[in-house]
């Protein structure tokens, strides 16, 4: 998919998280300030703080749209990544300021009101809302390779758990009289969130340290290569993410008595298939050796005898 069609659907799917999240959020701290549901209010906040998320989404679109430069010979498509890392802080510590709030309420005590059954309506709505909003999400995030929007979809999953668990504490808050519920909940809450964003800085880490979630594809790899006549033994392979593209280094084996050019046509066709059966690669480098070359010095990337 070229760039600047996915970094389109990039921006059209943060305009409507921002809007949505936006309604969400107005509704929520309104009616749970009139209603005096401390947990209502807390995931109101959330939603505002997803309104921060989508934003950061929205601007990172148009950084990773702009072409190759010397700077940044490979383009701008990690940021995607970059903002998702981000993401997972503003996650984090919004639940903390949640949780540190919450436990200051319960500590200093004091009378807490009976939340207004209405705010039970509202909360039903955002519940139905964000699972529409998160489906959408993430839906378009695996379909461009976005981790950032696959990152604010699992946030609006996780919002979906945080606004049933609100709507359970509402239940039982007024069911048995109790407000100190609410503020259990809302305690609850708050580390539900701080977990997600953790989760998330984790599993950004992989792709920012040039890692591979999915290491089948190394095998995949050296079966494609093996395929190629004239080329042998492939080894040390490097495989790493620039967004939704795979950028491949792999060496071969040849027979020495080629001529330059006829070596070359072999990596030639070495490269034009993986890219033809791969997909969504951004560049393949291959570095040819004669047969039965062997270098002790070599420190880095997988060889078939070695990886399982």
């Amino acid at each position: 998919m070229p760039e600047k069609i996915r970094a389109g659907k990039i921006i059209k799917a943060s305009w409507i998280a921002i809007l949505s999240n936006a309604a969400l959020a107005l509704l929520k701290v309104t009616v749970g300030l009139v209603a005096g549901s401390l947990a209502v209010v807390g995931d109101g906040i959330d939603s505002s703080g997803d309104i921060v998320t989508s934003i950061i989404t929205l601007i990172t679109a148009g950084i990773i749209s702009r072409p190759p430069n010397a700077r940044f010979p490979y383009g701008y498509s990690k940021a995607d990544t970059v903002a998702a890392k981000a993401l997972s802080f503003i996650i984090f510590f919004a639940g903390a300021q949640l949780f540190i709030s919450t436990l200051q309420r319960i500590i200093e005590g004091g009378e807490q009101r009976i939340p207004e059954t209405f705010a039970v309506l509202v909360i039903v709505i955002s519940i139905v809302g964000k699972l529409l909003l998160s489906v959408y999400l993430l839906k378009t995030g695996r379909k461009v390779e976005s981790p950032m929007l696959i990152a604010n979809g699992r946030n609006m999953r996780n919002d979906v758990v945080i606004s049933t668990s609100v709507l359970l504490g509402l239940f039982f808050t007024i069911y048995f009289k109790m407000p100190v519920i609410d503020s259990i909940f809302a305690l609850l809450i708050s580390v539900w969130i701080m977990k997600s964003g953790f989760d998330i800085f984790m599993e950004t880490n992989v792709e920012l340290m040039d890692g591979i979630s999915d290491q089948t594809i190394y095998n995949r790899i050296f079966d494609l290569v093996s395929e190629v006549k004239g080329a042998k033994n492939p080894h040390r392979l490097r495989v790493r993410k620039l967004a939704n593209l795979f950028v491949i280094g792999v060496d071969i084996e040849v027979n020495p008595e080629l001529k330059v050019a006829e070596a070359h046509k072999i990596a030639q066709a070495v490269e034009q298939k993986l890219k033809n059966q791969l997909g969504n690669v951004y560049d393949v480098m291959v570095h040819i050796e004669p047969f039965g070359n062997i270098e002790h010095d070599e420190k880095y990337g997988i060889s078939k005898d070695n990886f399982k």
